[in-house]
């Protein structure tokens, strides 16, 4: 029997895990996993917590339904049933802007009522369709693209507040390519943006008069999705229907190449071999485990930076807020000054979220382009993320629950030339079959993303054992 090990057990690890032992038994295949975890518990940044009836979700708070991989793992672990979709309402999302908050236009009509884009920059989006697709394939970073084709109004108060609020991210060093691979295939396709959405329109049109199903989307996307219990509950419903051992509070200093394998050495000096081995740990922790044994890949994961974060919860009594909740929440445009990225209106969103009568409010602070906010106290942190509410939603009230959770690697950051990395960390391991790489540093940072590379990798993983049982 085989042993493969899999270093880190995010939703990464854990779906890598699981897709090994499905894919092995479904081709006759007989496989040892065995997951490796630095922390006490799995999940990573999944992690649902529930305090005096307040549900706080560390860090993602669910998936959206429009893309396969997630819902499959659900279907095949059978917690499908238990998905919670999030309210209708949570499809109405807000920007902050010149100290008000505007609903994101839905359509056309709205769009054009909408006080968050001036007259002159409504009129600069609709040139879009004239302004020439880029000539070359060139990796552009968002702020680029953003200017070019939408202008600089629509960059600032359109496309910043949503880089930071998927990526924590600096649409000046972004890169489209790897960030939103889809809007770059749209333009190249079609020439342009508004071309491209009045030809998919079309398509859509014909499909539903064909008969065709077609996807119907409540916010941008897809719905978004979760359990009654918190997203960890996806996290821990993968752990459970692992057949191999889950070893929790064993970290991975190094790995060494030796013949026929790998000889792992933990961080309470414990050694294990292993035939093959699946890292789906931050790429910096990688870096670091492959240094002395593969130091030309180590070297380029250490070339992607990540994220800090703070997450703020804050929770009230109903009655204390003026403020109409209903929708997702609002993403906060750099330019307007404030200390937080944006705040969730997390009870809004899903139900058993917070007690009877009270609602919860999860604010994010820091990202690429404030780095520094994970140095400040949790005092200094509580009081900005107050005075923004107060500010934003009128809120002059003290939460009468506070939790703020500390991210000081949050997301991995898809730099400019991010393509050009990936590939050079491919071609690092042409020589090395056995030892494959997964995770959220590489192809997407969204949990479906991360359950359909841990499919490709446990792919990879079979085709080696297949390969070598060849040989």
């Amino acid at each position: 029997m085989v042993r493969i090990v899999i270093i880190g057990a995010g939703i990464s690890g854990l779906a890598t895990a699981y897709a090994v032992e499905q894919q092995a038994q479904a081709v006759g295949l007989e496989v040892e996993t065995l997951l490796l975890e630095k922390n006490s518990q799995v999940g990573g940044k999944i992690w649902s917590e529930k305090t005096d009836g307040f549900l706080c979700e560390s860090g993602p708070n669910g998936f959206l339904d429009n893309k396969p991989a997630t819902l499959e793992l659900c279907k095949q672990l059978q917690i499908d049933q238990q998905l919670l979709r999030s309210d209708d309402n949570a499809r109405k999302r807000f920007i902050y802007s010149s100290g008000v908050l505007h609903q994101m236009p839905e359509n056309g009509p709205a769009f054009l009522k909408s006080k968050l884009i001036s007259w002159p920059g409504k009129l600069r989006l609709a040139g879009e369709m004239v302004i020439p697709k880029r000539p070359d394939d060139g990796d552009e970073t968002l702020a680029e693209f953003g200017r070019r084709r939408l202008g600089g109004e629509a960059l600032d108060k359109l496309i910043s507040p949503m880089v930071s609020g998927i990526f924590a991210g600096d649409p000046e060093t972004m890169s489209l390519k790897s960030c939103f691979p889809r809007i770059f295939e749209l333009e190249q396709q079609h020439g342009g943006l508004i071309k491209a959405m009045l030809k998919l329109a079309k398509k859509k049109r014909a499909d539903i008069k064909a008969g065709k199903a077609v996807a119907s989307a409540a916010g941008p996307g897809g719905i978004l999705t979760s359990f009654a219990g918190g997203i960890q509950e996806l996290a821990d419903g993968v752990a459970a229907g692992l057949q191999g051992k889950v070893l929790s509070g064993n970290g991975v200093a190094r790995v060494e190449p030796k013949q026929g394998g790998f000889l792992l050495h933990l961080d309470d000096g414990q050694q294990l071999e292993a035939e093959m081995v699946v890292t789906a740990a931050p790429a910096y922790a990688v870096g670091g485990m492959l240094e002395e044994g593969f130091s030309a890949t180590s070297a380029i994961l250490q070339q992607i930076p990540y994220a800090t974060m703070n997450v703020i919860c804050f929770g009230y009594q109903r009655d204390r807020i003026a403020y109409d909740l209903n929708g997702f929440g609002y993403l906060i445009p750099k330019g307007e000054g404030r200390s937080t990225l944006g705040t969730l209106w997390d009870s809004s969103i899903f139900s058993h979220r917070a007690p009877e009568g009270k609602v919860l409010l999860r604010s994010m602070m820091g990202g690429a382009a404030n780095q520094e906010a994970i140095k400040l106290s949790e005092d200094e942190v509580v009081a900005r993320t107050k005075a923004d509410l107060k500010k934003i939603m009128g809120i002059d009230c003290d939460p009468e629950f506070v939790k703020v959770y500390r991210h000081h690697h949050a997301i991995p950051q898809y730099l400019r030339g991010h393509g050009d990395r990936l590939r050079q960390l491919e071609d690092s391991l042409l020589d090395s079959p056995d030892l494959i790489l997964t995770g959220n540093a590489f192809y997407g940072v969204g949990l479906n993303d991360c359950v359909a590379a841990a499919n490709k990798a446990a792919a990879k993983v079979v085709a080696r054992l297949q390969a070598r049982k060849g040989d």
